[in-house]
């Protein structure tokens, strides 16, 4: 038994059922070393060992021309993958957070280290803002419970996107609240956008004391409910404008309290009705007619 190899060939060996091939180094990017069996009844039989020489990429890069994108917008991402061999065993992963969103190969004949690319393609989304995306490069040439131990990823620099988009309400409808005179009402502009919006607001009541309300420019408006009207919030950017409103009327009395009131009245309007009856004297004249008090005369006419 032997093998023949261009490098570091092994003698034919007697008496043996195993023979093992070694190398101290890989000088070339092909080989393919033969394992022969010479049997006593002079037949040979022959087995090529398969051998794939591979190498790790020298540097992963991201290449790219734009660092802020408009919502909508299609953009590229370029990944170099700088000397890597074999080709053909190449795998492109990139990612997006903990996502894989695109997964690349490569149909490559030739075994010697080369340079490949890459290209994502995107169209902008504003949940996408501040995401961050890379890409890694894997050689598949074994199953990863039988490769050798695997040190830290081979992967490019994360690329934090930047996602320009106009504002956009938190809660979009616009609102109809009944308020007590006096409470506390809290209105919530909130927007979202990049960038980030700043806020207008309009009242229904253009006296001084309101116009310099409307100055307010946070997002939250907080104050006691005066007047019913339409509360007017515009969230603004240079990258557009949106528009709420809150339509705020004034709660109906519950009928309990205006029960007490019509009862309240009713009560002092009898009370009233029986004090006449009884200090009213038929001429007409006030009379307390009680101990020593005796009963008025009239003063004259009226």
């Amino acid at each position: 038994m032997g093998w023949e190899s261009t490098h570091q060939g092994v003698d034919l060996t007697q008496g043996v059922t195993s023979l093992p091939f070694k190398i101290d180094s890989v000088p070339e990017w092909k080989m393919e070393p033969m394992c022969y069996v010479n049997s006593r009844d002079g037949d040979q039989c022959t087995k090529t060992l398969p051998v794939t020489v591979y190498k790790m990429p020298d540097s992963v890069s991201l290449n790219y021309s734009l660092t802020k994108v408009e919502e909508g917008q299609k953009y590229y991402i370029q990944c170099d993958i700088a000397n890597v061999a074999p080709a053909r065993n190449l795998s492109v992963l990139w990612l997006k957070g903990n996502t894989i969103i695109k997964l690349e190969t490569f149909n490559e004949s030739s075994l010697s280290p080369v340079s490949k690319s890459s290209v994502l393609t995107l169209t902008a989304h504003r949940d996408d803002d501040g995401a961050e995306i890379w890409c890694e490069p894997k050689l598949n040439l074994w199953p990863e419970e039988q490769g050798p131990p695997s040190g830290p990823p081979v992967r490019s620099v994360k690329h934090n996107l930047t996602v320009l988009y106009p504002p956009t309400f938190n809660k979009l409808e616009d609102e109809t609240l009944e308020m007590t005179v006096g409470e506390n009402m809290t209105l919530n502009c909130n927007a979202k956008g990049n960038p980030p919006p700043s806020y207008r607001w309009e009242f229904p009541k253009f006296t001084k004391e309101w116009r310099d309300k409307e100055e307010v420019i946070e997002p939250i408006l907080t104050l006691p409910f005066e007047l019913p009207g339409v509360y007017t919030c515009t969230a603004y950017s240079n990258r557009g404008n949106v528009t709420k409103y809150f339509n705020i009327s004034e709660a109906p009395r519950s009928r309990t309290t205006f029960g007490v009131m019509v009862g309240v009245g009713v009560a002092v309007g009898v009370l009233l009705l029986i004090a006449g009856a009884y200090f009213v004297a038929p001429n007409g004249t006030f009379s307390f007619n009680k101990g020593g008090y005796q009963p008025g005369t009239p003063s004259g006419p009226v």
